[in-house]
């Protein structure tokens, strides 16, 4: 009797290059406000609050159209990456073995994530258009928009992401440990955001799902097994 060891790959996507693509084009969306916008740093930044003045939200996206329409393709772009990046980690997940909930859980927030995060750059976009800038109710409306899909909904949905992919890792022992309760904190931070929409000091959870999460992305991205090993017996017949 001999032993072979006969491995398969599951066949998709890098988890790592679509974690740090998503990453990439996020920080790009920021850089195009930082670098093509017009007028001092401080106020130009202030005016991005949809919580603060509402003439000089006005104001800035009426001034800065240029920049606002490349944030916003920029972040539309990073809701691609982050959408594969559930169907893939979800697909790697039944290929290693997962058949619980929280794969489906990660799926519907992964999708719930992107889905959101493209939805809040198109408002930020239809920002640059001048008849909408023009318009101080209508810039309003836009951008409280696309603050809450890109903020509390985007947070929500990726802290299900997080805890799905976590919680089922965490049984299969698939990531390291402190990855699946860094993956735990960031949906916890994630779904706590949702109650900034009755108590405004919550949005503090926000920025920790937003950036603690590109961390998690890539780390997982790293760390999750690509590669089965099966053993397999064949008997040979002895004449």
């Amino acid at each position: 009797m001999e032993t072979e060891e006969r491995f398969q790959t599951h066949a998709g996507p890098s988890l790592l290059m679509l974690s740090v693509v998503h990453t990439l084009l996020f920080f790009a969306s920021l850089a195009a406000i930082a670098l093509l916008r017009k007028g001092s740093g401080l106020a130009a930044m202030l005016s991005l609050n949809p919580y603060g003045p509402a003439e000089a939200a006005r104001n800035f996206f009426a001034g800065n159209p240029q920049a606002v329409r490349v944030s916003a393709f920029f972040l539309f772009g990073s809701a691609i990456p982050l959408g594969i990046y559930a169907a893939t980690i979800v697909s790697r997940l039944r290929f290693l073995g997962v058949r619980a909930a929280g794969s489906y859980i990660a799926h519907f927030g992964g999708l719930a994530a992107s889905g959101a995060l493209a939805v809040a750059a198109l408002c930020l976009w239809v920002l640059s258009v001048p008849e909408a800038s023009a318009s101080l109710s209508v810039t309003r409306a836009l951008h409280f928009l696309s603050f809450l899909l890109g903020g509390t909904a985007f947070a929500a949905g990726f802290g299900l992401l997080a805890a799905g992919v976590s919680v089922t890792s965490y049984f299969a022992r698939l990531l390291p440990r402190w990855l699946v309760w860094f993956g735990l904190v960031i949906a916890v931070a994630g779904e706590l955001s949702t109650l900034s929409l009755i108590a405004l000091p919550m949005t503090f959870a926000i920025p920790i799902t937003r950036f603690g999460g590109f961390v998690w992305l890539i780390a997982a991205g790293a760390s999750m097994p690509k590669t089965v090993g099966k053993n397999r017996i064949k008997a040979k017949s002895e004449e």
